[in-house]
């Protein structure tokens, strides 16, 4: 095995109990007969954590660990593969070699100490990975691989302080008997490479919501509005994966089924679908104009006025409920603005058909703009960079 022969992984059954153990085999008979000083890389392309998490747990267990890791794009922009979908267009190698044997000496690295060199290894990353044009879900799967070089590396870990622990079954699993697994996320002290996944995801979310708002004037967005901006980055289509919400969700604070489900989104089959203004309005679960809960209600209230009258009864609203003030709010405008799909009015050309009502909202919300706050918030750069690209086709 070396780095220009990659071994390839089959993901498709990560869900089947047997999976983290069949992987674990094939990593041990790697790791057997790989020599001392040899490669193995692999290419692993796969949006859901606890695929990455029985990845990774194979390798360390296995005696491996993560020395390097690269995105490469490996899906065209116009793949029927991914067409419409909220796919990653991007696979991952990940370089791993074998871990020099463990010994008493060495003693447990703890979660404390090595959650901040991790975040800051992230960090590092991130910029040199969006200036290559890695954006979306690639982004977040692009830094997983940072974050487990920095996790192999110093395995094992343990916690210093415990953990709170969850009473809820994860994934919504019955209760019944206890898997090995289960018992070691109930192990208080237990450090695993999900967690370093989440410390990743937070590193991402905090770099997106900068480069997405304004440094000039940043307020501080409510937790619901902060997700809802984070998933439209991320996966740029109003129908995504349940449990990638689910996590997204944890890493701003909220409880998915309580805060998202039914309030701005609903759940069907293993998806999670975004409502747009007008199915929230429609189902009595816009929140309250003024933005008390979230601004996305009071975004949601905007568009939805602005498309079922007109502008002048939306330019009302924000003068009924003093939005005009708040920075909290114009930050919110700005960072929605950034991810809605772009109506066909200013792109020149039709989004996919699911992201149509939310890209009806975009243009609502860009003609209120321009109309109210055009100098407190410049003009959308996604609109920008469309613009440009439409201007350049012109004769």
């Amino acid at each position: 095995y070396s780095e220009n022969h990659p071994l390839l992984i089959s993901t498709t059954f990560e869900t089947h109990p047997d999976y983290q153990d069949k992987m674990g085999k094939i990593f041990a008979e790697c790791r057997r007969v790989l020599k001392g000083d040899g490669v193995m890389t692999l290419m692993f392309t796969h949006k859901a954590t606890g695929a990455w998490d029985a990845l990774t747990k194979g390798l360390m267990e296995a005696g491996f660990a993560i020395t390097a890791s690269w995105p490469i794009n490996t899906e065209a922009e116009g793949s029927l593969h991914i067409k419409d979908k909220s796919a990653a267009n991007s696979t991952v190698l990940l370089v791993c070699r074998p871990r020099p044997p463990q010994t008493v000496a060495d003693g447990v690295y703890y979660w404390e100490d090595l959650e901040p060199r991790l975040k800051a290894a992230v960090r590092r990353r991130i910029q040199q990975f969006q200036a290559a044009g890695i954006r979306g879900v690639d982004l977040y799967l692009s830094c997983f691989g940072p974050a487990l070089e920095e996790f192999s590396r110093h395995w094992p870990v343990r916690r210093g302080q415990p953990k709170p622990m969850d009473d809820k079954p994860r994934g919504g699993r019955r209760r019944g008997r206890i898997t090995p697994d289960e018992s070691a996320d109930r192990d208080p002290y237990a450090v695993t490479p999900d967690d370093a996944l989440d410390a990743a995801r937070r590193e991402v979310k905090a770099w997106r919501m900068e480069t997405l708002t304004s440094s000039q004037r940043r307020g501080a967005l409510d937790p619901l509005s902060e997700w809802f901006v984070l998933a439209w980055d991320a996966f740029a289509a109003p129908k995504f994966p349940y449990d990638e919400a689910l996590r997204l969700a944890r890493v701003v604070g909220l409880d998915l089924e309580r805060d998202v489900v039914g309030v701005l989104a609903e759940k069907k089959a293993s998806d999670l679908i975004l409502w747009d203004s007008s199915t929230r309005a429609g189902k009595g679960k816009l929140g309250a104009p003024d933005g008390s809960r979230a601004w996305i209600d009071a975004l949601h209230h905007l568009a939805h006025r602005a498309r079922t009258t007109d502008l002048n009864a939306a330019q009302q609203l924000v003068s009924d409920n003093n939005l005009a003030d708040s920075v909290d709010f114009l930050t919110a405008l700005e960072a929605v603005l950034e991810v809605l799909p772009i109506s066909a009015r200013y792109a020149g050309f039709e989004p996919v058909k699911a992201a149509v009502p939310a890209a009806s909202d975009f243009e609502a919300l860009e003609n209120l703009r321009r109309l109210m706050f055009a100098e407190q918030v410049a003009t959308p750069r996604q609109l920008e960079l469309v613009m440009g690209e439409v201007a350049e086709r012109l004769p």
